[in-house]
């Protein structure tokens, strides 16, 4: 089950994180993965490994922000290996901060990234899919799209636009056989988390760690690998009558945290 073999998979943000989870489990699923990022050491160390473990993929240096860039990724991607048969927009930023406390150019900058990005990546590949009648596009959203998050108003604007957006591409290409789905995570301990806590909380990295893990029901954060499992289930066949819908992995945040 949930065999990706013989598929193309783009995977925006791979280079690090969540991305890189989900980038390791497809390639271990049988597809042919292409991490795109704006930090090409982190793809190409992902690349590395995915190979080192007898996958196959590449590494591409693109600013998701930037259309033309984006476009010249994506037709290179399909020169090189053919049609795209997924899109995984992981790639993201985050802004702490309540309005007062985002500047314009906060808001920019994670408009830029978060929201353009993913409508970058989609507006790239959907001609491609519409031609082959096929194709499956993964957003990554969050939490914040559902439920207000003390301090996060850029952050939460911007996931909530990519939940929106992922509704709206779902419904738009029905006919055209292509599947639009969104995950929304809690949080899940990656190397930003730890980057964040060391950069605000120096010498108290432990226990905020602890504070911050419970705030999820669950009592922990989550796993990287985790939600990649779910990204693989959406991903792939099994998942054929499935689009149109968000899905938390979430520790049990949104609804029982009361």
């Amino acid at each position: 089950m949930f065999s990706l073999k013989g598929k193309n998979a783009v995977i925006t943000g791979g280079g690090s994180g969540i991305g890189r989870a989900i980038a390791e489990l497809f390639a271990a699923q049988g597809a042919t993965v292409h991490v795109v990022e704006l930090n090409l050491q982190g793809a190409e160390e992902t690349i590395h490994k995915i190979i080192a473990e007898g996958g196959q993929g590449y590494a591409w240096s693109c600013n998701v922000a930037d259309q033309q860039q984006v476009l010249v990724t994506v037709g290179a991607i399909i020169e090189k290996r053919g049609a795209i048969d997924i899109l995984v927009n992981s790639a993201g930023i985050a802004h702490v901060g309540n309005i007062e406390k985002t500047s314009p150019d906060d808001f920019d900058r994670i408009f830029h990234v978060n929201v353009k990005g993913v409508y970058n990546t989609m507006f790239s590949v959907i001609p491609g899919m519409k031609e082959k009648r096929r194709g499956v596009i993964l957003n990554l959203a969050s939490v914040a799209s559902s439920v207000g998050i003390p301090d996060r108003f850029a952050y939460s604007m911007s996931k909530g636009a990519v939940l929106t957006m992922t509704l709206s591409v779902a419904k738009d290409y029905l006919q055209d056989n292509i599947r639009c789905n969104c995950i929304s995570p809690a949080r899940v301990h990656t190397a930003f988390v730890d980057g964040f806590l060391k950069a605000n909380y120096p010498g108290k990295e432990d226990e905020m760690f602890a504070k911050l893990s419970k705030t999820q029901p669950i009592g922990r954060m989550g796993r990287p690998d985790e939600v990649a499992a779910l990204a693989l289930y959406l991903c792939a066949d099994e998942a054929s009558f499935v689009t149109g819908c968000d899905y938390p992995v979430d520790g049990g945040f949104i609804r029982l945290n009361n």
